[in-house]
């Protein structure tokens, strides 16, 4: 008797990612960015996708252009190092410059926000990303996806962290253009 279930099926993992661009054209660089996952079969169709965010820069470098935000969703086969691996390939190829200044401007930013429902510590990706919950250009977009979302570590429901960024979220722009 057959089946069709083999064991060479590729398992598959819903991923969050973060996506967000402040330099050349950043509506252009999201829209290419969500793009190649797919045609890079980094994240394999159909790739679910919150509204844009015109949203101020975070982090303390103030002097630099508004940034467009967004979180995609969809399903990879890569394991947690191999994805990350590829989104900074992609990056790259998209122009991101790595200068080893932190919350500077960039052509193009691709972050794991969630692996499943998986947590990964490795020197270097953190997963959940540690920064959801204090980021309302990430909370925002990623509970327009999924309003019941639950942290991994916590249990605690995403939506419970939004109360505390009420201030950051007024600063946001939902943009009307699709990507």
């Amino acid at each position: 008797m057959s089946s069709n279930l083999s064991a060479t099926a590729v398992p598959r993992f819903q991923v969050f990612l973060g996506l967000g661009a402040n330099l050349g054209d950043p509506m252009a660089q999201v829209r290419r960015a969500a793009a190649e996952l797919v045609l890079r079969q980094i994240v394999l169709s159909p790739l679910r996708k919150s509204s844009l965010y015109r949203t101020p820069p975070w982090g303390p470098v103030a002097d630099q252009p508004w940034f467009i935000n967004g979180v995609a969703c969809g399903v990879t086969a890569l394991e947690p190092l191999d994805l990350l691996r590829a989104l900074q390939t992609l990056e790259r190829d998209m122009g991101r410059q790595r200068n080893g200044q932190r919350y500077g401007p960039r052509a193009i930013d691709v972050d794991i926000l969630l692996y499943d429902r998986c947590i990964v510590r490795e020197p270097n990706l953190i997963v959940p990303h540690p920064y959801i919950a204090s980021r309302a250009f990430v909370l925002v977009p990623l509970l327009e996806l999924e309003p019941q979302l639950a942290d991994p570590v916590s249990n605690r429901p995403y939506a419970e962290f939004l109360p505390a960024l009420a201030a950051e979220a007024c600063r946001m722009e939902k943009l009307r253009e699709l990507w």
